[in-house]
């Protein structure tokens, strides 16, 4: 099988790839990432002994031309798009990269891989699929119960989520309207190894490692459903495999969590890993900010409709995964260091 990959030096995308080459020596996987600061090519260095199978283009996905080069070099059976700008905090001080490349970049992909799609034989035209990973924070914000399912109507309610929102849209338009056969998964909050250190769990357990302030949001009741990035990962390949064209599937870990818990969680794992950093008592640390503008109070995710018709289950548990997270993180200095350089 062989795969084209958007994103695919970043986190998700990224975990994606590894574990495909450790998993199924029959997939192949032609990985398009422009490397912008969330991607890292000291991880793709890592692919290396796995030779001819993994192959990068440093290509842009709003450039057309350069995407079709790919496509029609590689001609691939499935495109995977994990490509996208994510984090919260920096689509509301530049919402222009998030729109150019959420919203346009997903465009110019989508046309690429009709032309594509269009021309192939029937046998391979029948089995090519393009998977569109997403998120939950185009469904808004949830209060104390319920969870998002794929039926949730959409309210996203910050320039990312608001451009993944239209992506989505884009994606069930091009299999309406074109008939390109299309998956969706929306997942919620993802963390494990090769994570950038900007985001919550990784930033949190590198700075309770250097003895630097752990700053949590407003009152840190803000409430996510962690899921461990290899169970996400399984996930996509098991929609990818055996899927119903045009369903969205959702993904999340089961495992609700407040902000400030999963900051308590490290703190206690880091405590009982290294005990003599130096740092006296890291509860210490913890330090309340200004919350984020119109931050959502809580995620859930219903993963009952991929859980019975595809047998997926998470074999993570918070509890295990965050430890294997942090252990990661701690033996892989030579990662994360050049990056907190920057």
């Amino acid at each position: 099988m062989r795969i084209l990959v958007t994103g695919g030096a970043g986190f998700i995308g990224f975990n994606f790839i590894k574990y495909g080459l450790e998993n199924d020596p029959q997939v192949r996987f032609a990985n398009v990432d422009v490397l912008t600061y969330a991607g890292n090519p000291a991880s793709l260095d890592l692919l290396a002994p796995h030779g001819d199978r993994h192959t990068h283009h440093k290509v842009d996905i709003a450039d057309g031309p350069a995407l079709r080069a790919v496509f029609d070099a590689f001609r691939p059976d499935a495109v995977v798009h994990f490509a996208a700008e994510s984090h919260v905090d920096r689509s509301i001080d530049g919402p222009g990269e998030f729109i150019r490349t959420n919203i346009t970049g997903t465009f110019v992909l989508l046309q690429e891989s009709l032309r594509y799609f269009e021309v192939l034989p029937a046998e391979r035209k029948a089995a090519f699929r393009f998977h569109h990973v997403s998120t939950d924070e185009v469904f808004g914000s949830l209060g104390d119960t319920g969870a998002f399912s794929e039926t949730t109507a959409y309210d996203p309610r910050s320039p990312y989520s608001a451009s993944k929102a239209a992506s989505d849209h884009l994606v069930r338009a091009w299999y309406h309207t074109y008939g390109l056969p299309v998956l969706i998964t929306n997942c919620s909050n993802n963390y494990g190894p090769f994570h950038f250190p900007e985001k919550l769990i990784p930033l949190m357990l590198l700075n309770c490692h250097r003895g630097k302030p752990l700053p949590v949001y407003g009152d840190g009741l803000n409430v996510r459903d962690w899921l461990y990035v290899e169970d996400h990962v399984r996930a996509i390949r098991r929609v990818l495999d055996a899927g119903r064209v045009g369903e969205t599937y959702c993904v999340g870990g089961g495992a609700e969590m407040k902000n400030i818990d999963v900051v308590k969680t490290i703190i206690a794992y880091m405590d009982e890993r290294d005990p003599h950093a130096g740092i006296a008592d890291r509860r210490s640390l913890i330090t309340y900010v200004e919350d984020r503008k119109g931050h959502d109070r809580r995620y859930a995710i219903d993963s009952t409709k991929l859980r019975t018709e595809l047998g997926w289950e998470p074999r993570e548990s918070f509890d295990t995964a965050i430890r294997k997270t942090i252990d990661w993180y701690m033996d892989n200095r030579a990662w994360w260091e050049p990056l907190l350089k920057k």
